[in-house]
């Protein structure tokens, strides 16, 4: 290789390094995809079949993430007429006062059997009882460690654990209204608790916490995956009877990028089996 076409590739090298840098900093951070996946429950009612479950998790409002990108995303959910809405916790990140810009956005999230959520390990940490206070005050219904049924037709219990990491979680309790043989989904934050949550009679677990790693290399995967997030870090799994969805989330904590791992809105179709 001569000398022009070394300096010729260094400069490609490097501007592709900077475009790449660009793609991951400016671009993909505001750039929330829908994810659609129909999944089959053995235990669901047919009259059942076909519900829609929109979820987002992981909204991290912060100087990173405003109340304009959560906002964008609120739309991007709406458009998709949800029958109800899961919310799979941390709402914040470091700063309690930030729980009061999630009030206006939330509020406009719109699903006939309604808006429900459950906290994540960063509500603890920055602020549960401001958030708390946010979702209450936009219509948003906190499942701690409880469960309810949703208003339709046959029996469809929607169930809420408060945070595993900080071992506040009681699925016991969470779980001790259901009736025998109802079909439940259970919204906890940290997915990997799905192993302990496959021993009880839940159909469908929806969680967060692990943003899908915020970068996930090509053949190499994410580099770094948080506790309570790495076995089941995006996607689809299944553990036993048990079905867990993982969402990527919306927004992202330091360093703020993503690439190849793109904010994601989730839309889940319910399909009645067995």
């Amino acid at each position: 290789m001569n000398r022009r076409q070394f300096l010729g590739l260094a400069g490609a090298s490097a501007a592709a390094v900077v475009a790449g840098a660009g793609w991951a900093t400016l671009i993909e951070p505001n750039w929330p995809v829908v994810e659609r996946h129909e999944i089959t429950l053995a235990r669901l009612p047919a009259r059942l079949d076909g519900l829609r479950i929109a979820q987002l998790s992981d909204i991290h409002l912060s100087p990173l993430v405003t109340a304009g990108d959560l906002l964008r995303a609120v739309h991007l959910v709406n458009r998709q007429a949800p029958d109800v809405i899961a919310l799979t916790g941390d709402f914040i990140w470091r700063d309690a006062a930030q729980a009061a810009n999630l009030v206006e956005p939330l509020r406009q999230l719109n699903a006939p059997l309604g808006v429900y959520a459950t906290f994540g390990n960063h509500d603890h940490w920055d602020g549960p009882a401001e958030v708390a206070s946010a979702l209450a005050a936009a219509g948003v219904t906190l499942l701690v460690n409880e469960a309810m049924p949703l208003a339709t037709d046959a029996p469809l219990w929607l169930a809420g654990l408060d945070d595993v990491w900080e071992r506040r979680q009681d699925i016991r309790r969470a779980l001790r209204d259901v009736p025998p043989g109802d079909c439940t989904v259970l919204l906890c934050h940290e997915p990997d608790y799905g192993d302990e949550v496959a021993a009880y009679p839940v159909d469908l677990q929806l969680s967060g916490h692990s943003h899908g790693g915020q970068i996930n290399l090509p053949l190499v995967g994410p580099p770094v995956l948080p506790w309570l997030g790495r076995k089941y870090p995006a996607g689809l799994y299944r553990v036993a009877d048990l079905q867990i969805y993982t969402n990527r989330g919306i927004g992202l904590i330091a360093p703020p990028v993503r690439f190849n791992c793109p904010p994601e809105v989730t839309v889940l179709t319910l399909r009645a089996g067995g």
